[in-house]
């Protein structure tokens, strides 16, 4: 009863000690005070951050007389993570939850040009970039730019590793352009210039259905998680099965992901076969995973599904194989789909090694619950913190330093291809796999270190976030106060 006990007063939002000392001053320090209690409950590795321990502070005062020493929220924040920039790379704050809440569903300031930006050569200084797509109905898709196009310099100025944020975060600003040959960039005069407006990318790019004898081959390009585009995803499914898709080529080179729950939606319509079996687990704290083990263990598991949260009926292929295409940039959810899938059907990945993010956040806000209900009136500050890790089914999910392909073969900037068509030297790579017809193969002239890329400059542009705070635990936790 005790070891209960005592647990249940580590997941409240206050401490009992602190409840029972001095309650009308927890708000003293307001957006501090909801950090430091939102990371002390959720955060993933609270345990090894001293200063969030539980018995760290005896009282709400001294608690107050901690948070008092903080110039601002951020460098709070920055100061409770458990070793920032390598163990924990993701976990932010936003002084606005809208602009928050906009990244998580794809919504950004853009001129419609996805690109990666890659090291000219071994110095790692100097950096040039490559147009990875257009987003339709962007001020870029009105312009003459196109995949494949080369950039060396913003305004005239150079691209280096000190200078590429500053031009390239203008509203307005001039990519001049360079050809590329073996390896080697000269500049050719052209360019063009480009405006940023607010934009919300729809992660469907495009779909293709190729037939080859007996396989009827689907590519699918899906650019991002965002649940608020689960209808469209699971709309782009339903025309590749009724097209009679029996294979199928998921291209995630650039998706750098979302929401949990939309890649087990995403992974529910590549197979159909499995549903209401285990697709992922996670492990939280370990306070918080003793609490959901104990009393709500359904909370830990995410399974197969033939429904989307709007009682839709989920496209499936009924798939027991699947060529994913990834890059550098393929992150978070994307490895997720390919890690949990695995022990299930035939995965073959194609491309470059991934990134290597194998855990997850959720949003927090200053609310009781740390919901966005009732939240404070007093600041519109939200965290991301990492709360997470995501296994599959058979507890693998050691996967840090990237999820290596199978066939190896990067982008070749002098050879980019159209996205979707069988000549694009990934797709075609895959399209050989399937038919036996022998291996594509293009030169191995791109010795270029991926540096920065356009999702991934943006806050928040490389994450894996569970969609709600009240799945499971914290409802129980309040029912039993």
């Amino acid at each position: 009863m005790r070891k209960i006990t005592l647990l249940l007063a580590a997941l409240m939002v206050t401490s009992l000690t602190f409840q029972s000392c001095e309650d009308m001053d927890d708000k003293a320090v307001p957006v501090n005070d909801f950090i430091w209690k939102g990371l002390n409950l959720y955060y993933l590795w609270q345990e090894q951050v001293p200063e969030l321990d539980d018995d760290r502070f005896s009282n709400q005062a001294q608690l107050n007389s901690y948070l008092e020493g903080f110039s601002s929220p951020e460098s709070l924040f920055q100061n409770l993570l458990y070793e920032p920039g390598t163990t924990d790379r993701f976990s932010v704050i936003f002084p606005d939850y809208r602009v928050l809440e906009n990244a998580l569903q794809g919504v950004s300031t853009s001129n419609g040009v996805e690109f990666g930006l890659v090291y000219a050569d071994e110095s790692q200084t100097s950096v040039f970039g490559y147009v990875r797509y257009i987003l339709p109905d962007s001020d870029a898709a009105t312009k003459d730019i196109q995949r494949g196009d080369i950039f060396y310099a913003i305004n005239g100025t150079p691209l280096n590793d000190g200078n590429y944020q500053s031009l390239l975060s203008e509203t307005t600003y001039t990519l001049n352009f360079a050809d590329y040959n073996d390896g080697e960039l000269t500049p050719n005069g052209e360019e063009v210039t480009l405006t940023k407006t607010e934009y919300a990318e729809n992660p469907v790019y495009t779909t293709n259905v190729i037939t080859e004898d007996e396989h009827v081959i689907g590519y699918f390009m899906y650019n991002g998680f965002y649940s608020s585009y689960d209808d469209e995803l699971n709309a782009a499914f339903g025309q590749l099965a009724s097209q009679g898709v029996n294979e199928l080529v998921l291209d995630l080179r650039y998706n750098s992901g979302g929401s949990v729950r939309t890649a087990t939606y995403l992974a529910s319509m590549i197979t159909g076969q499995f549903n209401g079996e285990l697709f992922a687990k996670e492990q939280w704290n370990s306070k918080l995973q003793a609490y959901y083990e104990d009393r709500n263990p359904a909370a830990l598991v995410n399974n197969f599904t033939n429904k989307l949260s709007n009682d839709a009926a989920i496209n499936s292929l009924n798939l027991n194989k699947v060529y994913i295409l990834t890059t550098r940039s393929t992150a978070s959810a994307s490895e997720l789909i390919i890690n949990c899938l695995k022990p299930y059907v035939d995965v073959t990945v194609i491309g470059d090694v991934t990134t290597g993010k194998n855990v997850g956040s959720v949003t927090l806000y200053d609310s009781q619950d740390f919901s966005k209900n009732n939240r404070s009136g007093v600041h519109t500050y939200a965290m991301q913190p990492i709360v997470l890790k995501v296994v599959n089914k058979n507890n693998f999910g050691d996967y840090e330093q990237g999820i290596n392909p199978d066939i190896e073969l990067k982008e070749d900037f002098g050879n980019m291809g159209i996205i979707g068509d069988p000549n694009e030297p990934l797709f075609a790579t895959a399209i050989a796999d399937i038919t036996g017809n022998g291996r594509f193969s293009i030169p191995d002239n791109n010795n270029h270190k991926l540096f920065k890329d356009s999702k991934s400059m943006r806050r928040f542009g490389t994450e894996m976030y569970k969609d709600d705070i009240l799945e499971g635990g914290f409802n129980l936790i309040k029912n039993l106060q």
